[in-house]
């Protein structure tokens, strides 16, 4: 997410600004879910690599390892650093409920967000071809492990993200370690993908589970993949990071503001 020093509430954003980042952030969704698909493809699916790395946890591992610094790196980059590469809507929420980034631009960012999953996944279909629909790719869709309800994948599922959110809201509080941030973020989510893909399936990120799910039409957990994340990111937001700052006498963030 790109920052920059701020002590007040960001400016309100022309409708001409609000557009420009909305359309980078629809193309960084795209980027990330064609990647996720493709790199879901090639480790999960019919290759090599898959034949010389049968064990689902390594596979899991694997994909942790590309997915994290590839977040990374979308962050980084020049369009990155003008829309924040939030990529999630959790993180657009949350990043609004800090008081860093300009609420009118929450539903647009959520809407391109969701639209640039559902196009990255129709590209990476249209580059491999019927691999992407083979069962063990599925569209890179997320599923919980066995036994899981709905109710114990929405607590997962939004603890996650607010200990993400928590996480980054203090890094962006100290100023030594903002500019860590995109390599906490890409880490964060590497470890999810590695340690939960099994049981919760690791999604942290409506925007990551909502194109494979529509378009491989497994929509039974769809609405927690949706919600819980933004419960979340909500409740680190406006409820345990204000208490913390309080508690430590800090006050609220003060030192990053996003530059959309």
């Amino acid at each position: 997410m790109a920052v920059v020093e701020a002590t007040e509430p960001p400016d309100r954003p022309t409708p001409k600004m609000i557009a420009a980042h909305s359309g980078l952030e629809f193309l960084l969704t795209f980027a990330l879910l064609f990647a996720v698909t493709t790199i879901t493809r090639w480790v999960m699916g019919p290759s090599p690599i898959a034949d010389v790395i049968p064990q689902i946890h390594l596979r899991l591992l694997l994909i942790g390892a590309c997915v994290g610094p590839l977040l990374a790196g979308l962050i980084l980059s020049p369009p990155g650093k003008i829309s924040g590469a939030h990529t999630n809507p959790a993180i657009s929420l949350a990043m609004w409920r800090l008081g860093v980034f300009p609420g009118v631009s929450v539903v647009p960012y959520i809407v391109v967000q969701l639209a640039g999953s559902m196009l990255g996944v129709l590209a990476a279909r249209a580059v491999w071809g019927p691999v992407i629909g083979d069962p063990s790719v599925a569209y890179a869709v997320l599923r919980p492990g066995p036994g899981w309800s709905a109710p114990a994948l929405f607590a997962a599922e939004a603890v996650s993200m607010g200990v993400i959110v928590c996480l980054v809201g203090t890094f962006l509080r100290k100023p030594r370690l903002a500019p860590l941030v995109p390599w906490l973020v890409g880490f964060l989510v590497g470890v999810a993908i590695a340690s939960l893909g099994t049981t919760t399936g690791g999604s942290i990120n409506p925007a990551r589970e909502f194109g494979p799910a529509v378009i491989s039409g497994q929509l039974d957990f769809l609405w927690v993949y949706l919600l819980a994340p933004m419960v979340g990111a909500a409740v680190a937001a406006t409820i345990f990071l204000p208490a913390f700052y309080f508690v430590t006498g800090e006050g609220l963030p003060r030192v990053r503001r996003q530059s959309g």
